[in-house]
């Protein structure tokens, strides 16, 4: 069994629906890669195709993973070098299954109730099963509807004792990976 991370930047909708490439958040990186960390994630993926965007994910990477950064924390470190920034998804799979020689079953995570989708029980099943997976979270206003569609599976979403529903993908992400992994 292995299940990749990855955080989508693109394709994913703004608050007009309109198809964008959102900003990188540096917290989104190093809270997503210590909840990685925790729950035995193969390898997180930053997908950003704003070159500049590209390059700040890489740089902060190269300081964490081999720089001063590695010597400074290394619990830090141990969870930063798992990630990888690539620019679109289409890397990250060819990645894969370069390395396991099979393409990952793609899961999409999303706020909005899809009558299609699989429930975490289901999931954690299919993964304890031996499935290769990966987890899409969405940045903005969440992954695009062609993007969802085109998945293997629709995670359900996470529901809260009220009727909001707006968490940030660093805190989506933790409570997804401790309901499937933890």
């Amino acid at each position: 069994m292995a299940v990749y991370v990855a955080l989508l930047h693109y394709p994913v909708y703004n608050k007009e629906k309109r198809v964008v490439a959102t900003s990188l958040t540096t917290l989104d990186i190093h809270d997503i890669a210590r909840a990685s960390r925790t729950y035995g994630i193969k390898k997180y993926f930053i997908v950003q195709p704003i070159e500049n965007h590209l390059w700040l994910a890489n740089k902060l990477l190269s300081f964490w993973q081999g720089g001063h950064g590695r010597e400074y924390n290394p619990k830090r470190w141990e969870a930063l070098k798992l990630v990888k920034a690539v620019p679109y998804f289409e890397n990250v799979l060819e990645e894969i299954e370069k390395e396991n020689g099979i393409k990952p079953k793609v899961v999409v995570t999303s706020a909005r109730e899809y009558e299609n989708s699989i429930s975490f029980e289901c999931l954690r099943d299919r993964i304890k099963s031996g499935e290769n997976v990966i987890i899409c979270f969405g940045t903005g206003w969440g992954l695009t509807e062609e993007f969802i569609k085109s998945a293997d599976y629709i995670l359900e979403p996470i529901r809260g004792a009220t009727d909001y529903n707006h968490l940030s993908v660093r805190s989506a992400a933790a409570i997804i990976l401790d309901r499937l992994l933890g």
